[in-house]
């Protein structure tokens, strides 16, 4: 007899181990690890997910006492080593077991166990997408010397056609008209062929021309060590790090290509992680022209059917290499070697829902499972990063950085300006462009060259004011100023996402919902007004390209800009943070940065080190071609170290300065940090449960060193959806387990009717 433990498909805190069930000899071969099963839980049907066999009984629980498992509902989805990743996960991020499982299933996999109504019996819903098969035609044996009457125009389209080959009968139906009963009647005679076969959805190519990564006569020398490093900590099988700190444009995609080639060759596969979506179909491009059909790629931007199609190419071994964003992580590799994480600095790598993980944490704990290397690669590393490889090593595992100083083919990194606007406007300057970066922008014009222009900030203004009584139209259902839009003449929340039209308020550019004072003005500067200075100042003769959350809302929209940019003989692209990283087109010879201090002034503890982040990663993407390349940076804070460290290009004028305020304030990389967030209609019930769970959590880690709680407090976005959000931060030891104690302080919380909490453990978002 063989028992399973089964996570059930609850998402409950209440439920945070397996529990056992017995196997029945007949599900034997079909419930193994992995496996979606039926159970009896609590009096009622449920879905579990199978984590672990034993050919004994739990200790002290008697076999005959245990249920049996019903059914199998789908076929395993992953191993005894991503089962225990994905327990792991649960508890180190305090979520329940179930929500860790399903990052694991096949995309588009539901099953569940529902019912109409209260005493309607409980029925099972399986959900899931599928393989399509397509039918394909080609001429068959009796071809040769048929000929059709002369009335049957339709077969002898259908012939001709088929002449230059198989054809998918769609089409041939898109050629030839409706054909099915012709293709149908010639099958019968032998001059057609008709089968089906597997069609792959989601693997559409791009034109970019950066998307075909030519293998160079030679690497440097800081790509050998690199690929020296790499290659050492796969063969250790260890779960070893291998941090790649390269400025931006020294080769470190071409070192994860050559790492991938030495993986393959070994027998092992390998998982790529990019933190855009943007960056999506250059990565694939590049990685699809050293390795072909091997690669699949995953990202949200997919349907479910075309994503099930490409994880379903891992698990049956025909890709050998993933590409994608986050939830790539956890594709059915065989045999993984290695995993890459590009851009490993960046927020987009933590989840923010549950299970709220970071991709780089479980990335290392699934390099130590299957005995695989971890590369992480960036031109400006997280300080948590840096961190590990001073000390050496974390959590069992070896942390190493290797440096790559220099641009392949003597390119230079750009020269940087720093622009103070403060003097700009005491000069009498009020255009959103500085004068030099006016200039600069008029010389790319000139000389038919490209540039890129960086603004975190979308829509045409920031906020609408009453000059009269000061009135700034606010969300309704949020704390926050709505966003002016002028294309769509709209007032927006980035927050909710909710718009309204003109209409909703009386006229907002020209008159107060308040006080009706004619005297609204537009404050701030945003990506669409940005663009319209733009063709002010350069004309019809340049291409002004917008690329924000707006601008690529529908599905493609991220390929479609970049590759008319990418064939645009002179242009200007405009964005947010998405052009910032990873781009690369050796045409583009200005970066200009228009207003530096956005994420500077945000009331986050990494505001600084994002800034840099964000400056030295878009200043990067000039100067990558023959041409050398120029950096304007405007800011009203021109003397912070963030903005020093990019102008001069030595980024230990940021890391003294800000290494030494997180060690004084107690904030990572020299602690932990979780956040608590308690949201609800009823504010007084907020603050009550949020009251409580501060009392827990200091009652639970005592007078233990080093632990710290901090509030409750409102938090920034002090409203969002009509809810009052307060939150709970909690420090903590390096070395301390962080989730138990949020998810053992959460169980023992009174349950209020309409409150509801996250815990965030190594947060990232405090606002």
């Amino acid at each position: 007899m063989r028992y399973a433990s089964v996570v059930v498909d609850i998402a409950t805190r209440a439920l945070d181990e397996p529990f056992d069930y017995v196997v029945p000899e007949g599900l034997a071969g079909a419930c193994v690890v992995g496996a979606t099963v039926l159970v009896t839980f609590s009096h009622r049907h449920a879905v579990g997910y199978v984590v672990a066999l034993a050919d004994e009984a739990p200790a002290g629980v008697e076999a005959g006492r245990l249920l049996p498992v019903e059914a199998v509902l789908a076929a395993p989805a992953f191993d005894e080593a991503g089962a225990r990743v994905a327990l792991w996960l649960a508890r180190e991020y305090a979520c329940p077991p179930a929500d860790a499982v399903r990052l694991f299933l096949a995309p588009g996999q539901t099953v569940k166990v529902t019912r109409a109504g209260e005493g309607a019996p409980w029925e099972l819903v399986c959900e899931s997408s599928g393989p399509v098969d397509e039918r394909w035609v080609a001429l068959g044996e009796a071809a040769e010397g048929f000929r059709p009457r002369a009335n049957a125009s339709r077969q002898r389209q259908v012939i001709e056609a088929l002449e230059a080959g198989p054809m998918r009968l769609a089409e041939l139906a898109a050629t030839a008209g409706a054909v099915s009963q012709t293709v149908a009647a010639l099958e019968r005679r032998g001059v057609v062929r008709v089968w089906r076969a597997r069609h792959v959805r989601g693997q559409g190519g791009t034109s970019l021309s950066s998307a075909v990564a030519a293998r160079p006569r030679e690497l440097t020398r800081g790509q050998r060590a690199a690929l020296a490093a790499i290659d050492e900590a796969r063969e250790a099988a260890a779960g070893d790090v291998v941090l790649v700190d390269g400025v931006t444009g020294s080769g470190k995609t071409e070192v994860y290509l050559d790492a991938i080639e030495h993986a393959l060759a070994a027998g092992r596969g390998a998982i790529v992680l990019v933190p855009e979506i943007s960056l999506t179909p250059q990565t694939v491009g590049r990685f699809r022209s050293r390795f072909g059909d091997e690669v699949a790629v995953l990202h949200s931007r997919l349907s479910a059917g075309e994503r099930f199609d490409q994880w379903d190419l891992a698990r049956r071994g025909e890709a050998r290499v993933v590409v994608g964003a986050r939830s790539a992580l956890f594709a059915p590799v065989a045999d993984l070697g290695l995993i890459v994480i590009d851009e490993e600095h960046e927020g987009s790598y933590k989840q923010d829902k549950s299970p709220r993980y970071h991709a780089r944490e479980v990335a290392a704990r699934l390099a130590a499972e299957r005995g695989c290397a971890l590369v992480l690669g960036s031109a400006t590393p997280s300080l948590e990063s840096l961190r590990r490889c001073e000390v050496g090593s974390w959590r069992g595992a070896r942390w190493r950085r290797v440096e790559m100083r220099e641009r392949p083919g003597g390119a230079r990194l750009p020269e940087v300006r720093v622009v103070d606007m403060a003097s700009q406007f005491r000069g009498g300057r009020r255009s959103v462009f500085s004068a030099p970066l006016a200039e600069a922008l008029e010389g790319v014009r000139d000389r038919r060259e490209k540039a890129v222009l960086l603004l975190n900030r979308r829509g045409f203004s920031n906020f609408l004011m009453c000059r009269d009584c000061g009135c700034v139209p606010e969300c309704p259902h949020c704390s926050c100023a709505l966003t002016y839009h002028e294309r769509t003449h709209t007032l927006e929340c980035h927050t909710c996402g909710r718009s309204w039209p003109q209409r909703a308020y009386p006229d907002p550019t020209t008159r107060c919902p308040n006080c009706g004072s004619r005297y609204m003005a537009a404050y701030g500067v945003g990506t669409e007004r940005v663009e319209d200075e733009l063709r002010l100042l350069l004309g019809d003769g340049v291409e002004v390209i917008r690329m924000d959350a707006d601008a690529t809302r529908r599905k493609g929209a991220h390929q479609e800009l970049l590759e008319r940019f990418d064939a645009a003989e002179c242009a200007v692209l405009v964005g947010t943070q998405m052009i910032a990283k990873g781009l690369d087109f050796p045409e583009v010879t200005l970066v200009g940065v228009v207003n530096a201090d956005t994420t500077l002034k945000l009331p986050d503890f990494r505001a600084a080190e994002r800034t840099y982040d964000l400056l030295e990663q878009v200043a990067g993407r000039a100067g990558r071609g023959g041409a050398a390349g120029e950096v304007i940076i405007q800011t009203y804070w021109a003397d912070h170290p963030a903005i020093q460290a990019v102008a001069r290009h030595d980024r230990d004028v940021f890391l003294a300065y800000e290494l030494e305020d997180r060690r004084d304030s107690g904030y990572p990389p020299f602690s932990r940090a979780a956040n608590a967030v308690v949201w609800g209609r009823d504010a007084r019930a907020v603050a009550a449960s949020a009251d409580e769970l501060a009392r827990l959590v200091r009652e639970e880690v005592g007078g233990e060193g080093g632990w710290e709680v901090l509030g409750p407090t409102d938090c920034v976005k002090a409203r969002v959806k009509d809810r009052v959000r307060r939150h709970v931060v909690v420090k903590a030891p390096l070395d301390a387990d962080l989730g138990p104690v949020l998810s053992r302080c959460a169980a023992r919380l009174p349950r209020r009717q309409g409150i509801r909490m996250a815990l965030d453990v190594d947060a990232y978002d405090f606002m």
